[in-house]
């Protein structure tokens, strides 16, 4: 009876507007594996999205294109189109479109191998290099370079430049499939990549891709790790419920999250740097207090919620991953139960839900109005982001928590109703 009633408070619950999606061409192999989209991604600027599409193939599309052929009430870059658009991307020769004079150059990236994983990187030049004895470089990347990485399945990963579609960098060192890829958001091109082979490696872009330091912890697969907003800490998740927190300016393990009962394989930090979610294969998305190790919220996907011992093996809500919209007040996840689920952090029920079939791995456009996801067979689905305009409590709490921790915070002399809004304990 329960159960029951929890599908009849899901159905009642508003659909997210769906806007559009990526296709791309069905042939006969295509039924095996190897076609999933494990990976989509936004440019730190907004300019392009790229995904891994499968077979090996990246594509890399200029994000104004995708907006103009979508139906956005809200976008002034939208149509008026009553019913969503259906792109497909692949040319007939697999060669990259030509731009109208003026615009981004649309790509087809071939990358060898399987595509596990994808992350933009752009520079700020006052970011220098870690490595300050050497002087010369074979690559120096200007403020108007933008970077795109590759995580290959023979553990390798190519570094593109996104405006011209070249080859960069191969960096080579991992054993095993990368899951993962992160840049650091500071502009410093210091990237992070998440392997199967147990280990999480930082490489320095601007001293052509040398290998920094390699992290060491994980006794399984890692499966994604994410940059706190101001660089100075990593999360990583893995199997075996490891959620493991890493100072960035020595290279040291901080500790470690308990409290999933199965791998976590999805990661991201609050645009303030206040709140980190996780993502579990136990049915849950927790949203954390990383300074003081403290659950603040529980998102589940299976009602009742399961026991430890169950959520420890396999069932149909398995969270396959969880974003944070750029306005802070919104999470987006993806389950195998063929929804696309999107939270405020203000509840512990999901304002709004949409169909998605064997959805993988998602992320939120730069402003937050889009939320994009990728599926098994290598296609992409786009809603619109349920949008609310952000109290003036709110923002100012993100602006405060972005330059305190939450001891610091504490320590401040300040009303106790007034402490638990700004260390989130009231959300």
């Amino acid at each position: 009876v329960v159960t029951e009633l929890f599908h009849e408070y899901e159905n009642d619950l508003s659909k997210a507007k769906f806007i559009g999606e990526l296709l791309v061409p069905v042939a006969p192999f295509d039924q095996k594996s190897g076609r999933e989209a494990w990976t989509v991604a936004f440019a730190p600027n907004g300019s392009y999205f790229a995904w891994s599409q499968g077979h090996r193939i990246v594509r890399l599309i200029p994000w104004t294109k995708c907006l103009k052929n979508f139906s956005m009430g809200h976008c002034g870059e939208g149509t008026n189109a009553s019913s969503p658009r259906r792109l497909s991307r692949q040319n007939s020769d697999g060669g990259q479109v030509i731009p109208v004079s003026g615009e981004p150059c649309e790509h087809t990236i071939d990358c060898g191998d399987i595509v596990w994983g994808l992350a933009f990187g752009s520079s700020v030049p006052e970011k220098q290099s870690r490595c300050v004895n050497i002087e010369w470089h074979r690559f120096k990347f200007g403020q108007d370079q933008l970077l795109l990485a590759t995580g290959l399945n023979n553990g390798r990963i190519k570094i593109w430049d996104v405006y011209t579609g070249k080859l960069l960098l191969n960096l080579m060192d991992h054993t095993d499939v990368v899951r993962d890829l992160t840049f650091a958001p500071d502009g410093s091109l210091m990237l992070v990549s998440a392997s199967r082979d147990k280990t999480l490696r930082v490489w320095d872009l601007k001293d052509d891709g040398n290998m920094v330091k390699v992290l060491r912890g994980h006794q399984n697969w890692v499966y994604c790790s994410a940059f706190s907003p101001d660089s100075s800490i990593l999360c990583s998740v893995g199997a075996g419920k490891a959620v493991f927190l890493w100072n960035m300016d020595k290279y040291s393990l901080i500790q470690k999250l308990e409290g999933h009962h199965n791998d976590v394989v999805s990661c991201e930090f609050s645009p303030d740097g206040a709140l980190l979610a996780t993502a579990s294969y136990d049915t849950r998305v927790l949203v954390w207090d990383h300074h003081k190790a403290t659950i603040l919220l529980e998102l589940g996907h299976l009602f009742p919620p399961p026991s430890p011992i169950f959520a420890g093996g396999a069932n149909d809500r398995w969270v396959r991953g969880v974003t944070f919209c750029p306005d802070g007040r919104h999470i987006a996840s993806i389950t195998d139960d063929r929804l696309v689920r999107f939270w405020s952090i203000e509840e512990k029920a999901p304002q709004a839900i949409a169909p998605l079939p064997n959805g993988l791995c998602c992320a939120f456009s730069t402003d937050g109005s889009v939320l994009s996801a990728g599926t098994r067979d290598g296609s992409v689905h786009f809603w619109e982001c349920p949008r609310s305009i952000a109290s003036l409590q709110h923002m100012c709490r993100m602006a405060l928590r972005r330059v305190m921790t939450t001891q610091q915070v504490e320590a401040l002399a300040i009303p106790t109703p007034l402490r638990d809004y700004l260390t989130y304990k009231v959300i």
